[in-house]
């Protein structure tokens, strides 16, 4: 297939080159690379000049494209005529080498796909399940493996407010499991969400449905928000075989209390778009989570190490509820 890739980046010239590296060592290598920076200096246009990679296009945009969601719509317009899938990764990932090949692959075998994710690995320990594991609150367990809960989860379990859907599938209440609670199985899973930062799309259907620009910035969910509309058209999935690592680099990232703001306002965000009119008891739900996740935020900053960052990122969830009563976002 001929296939794009697209890289929004911002500030960080050192992570896009180990990025692109790991690209060239791919079996299958993209016919174009487009590259859009929203940075505010030349450090990553003066080191992809010293360091220059194939098929590579670069494009440095003004204020009025910045952002997450605004630069990968800027990029889809820069998409060759030829080009059949487009594929996105965050500038701070760093590929296995048959991630294409294994991503692509999955259009072949399912020729509906509207759109395809990759798989990050690392960070999280998965076992084999077994009776014991299965039945115990503070393990997670899906399709034959378990990982340990995280605190927030097995409270989450007690109150009777965990998600009642698979991984990667969007509850009536919102606070569903994300893409990560999927196993390293490598099989391929339908999904409603794809991670934007690991995702690709049949260029057919980015012409004609478009990356929401409510979210400024960072973009906090903007992924979320995309593939669930997305999902309504047809069907996503995630191939467990395409890998990669994603290193959560810091630089080019919101302070904290921003954050946990974006992450409580454009938590509503994405659950309204996909509930426009959710049930009493689902409000009732997606509420008291919410606040059960700021308590929990707002207690590590007693408890972790991080205690500024967990009290003011508290701070911001506290500050975004609140406006949700005042100012709710308003639905585009």
């Amino acid at each position: 297939m001929n296939f794009t890739l697209i890289i929004c980046t911002y500030q960080r010239p050192e992570p896009i080159i180990r990025l692109l590296n790991s690209v060239k060592k791919q079996k299958l290598y993209p016919n174009q690379i487009l590259v859009i920076d929203g940075s505010l200096d030349n450090k990553t246009q003066e080191i992809l000049q010293i360091n220059p990679f194939r098929n590579l296009e670069y494009y440095q945009v003004d204020d009025n494209s910045r952002g997450l969601t605004k630069q990968r719509n800027f990029g889809i317009q820069k998409v060759n005529k030829a080009s059949e899938i487009v594929c996105f990764l965050d500038d701070d990932t760093i590929l296995r080498p048959f991630y294409f090949e294994n991503l692509l692959a999955t259009y072949i075998k399912f020729p509906n796909a509207l759109g395809v994710g990759g798989y990050i690995i690392g960070g999280v320990k998965w076992e084999m399940a077994d009776n014991q594991k299965q039945v115990s609150i503070n393990h997670f367990c899906y399709d034959g493996y378990c990982r340990k809960d995280g605190s927030r989860f097995v409270l989450r379990k007690k109150m009777r407010l965990d998600a009642d859907k698979p991984p990667a599938y969007f509850p009536d209440f919102g606070h569903g499991r994300s893409v990560s609670f999927l196993p390293p199985s490598g099989k391929i899973y339908p999904v409603e969400q794809l991670m934007g930062g690991v995702s690709s799309f049949k260029k057919t259907i980015l012409e004609i449905t478009k990356f929401s620009e409510y979210f400024e910035g960072y973009g906090l969910y903007e992924d979320a928000d995309f593939t669930l509309r997305l999902s309504k058209r047809g069907k996503l999935y995630v191939n467990t075989a395409a890998q990669l690592e994603h290193h959560h680099e810091t630089s080019g990232r919101p302070n904290q209390y921003k954050y946990g703001k974006m992450v409580v306002r454009n938590g509503w965000y994405v659950w309204r778009v996909k509930f426009p009119n959710p049930s009493l008891k689902a409000r009732v739900k997606w509420n008291v989570t919410s606040l059960l996740l700021t308590l929990i935020r707002l207690s590590n900053s007693v408890t972790s190490t991080s205690k500024k960052e967990a009290f003011t990122e508290a701070c911001g969830r506290i500050v975004g509820w609140w406006s949700l009563l005042l100012n709710p976002p308003r639905i585009q």
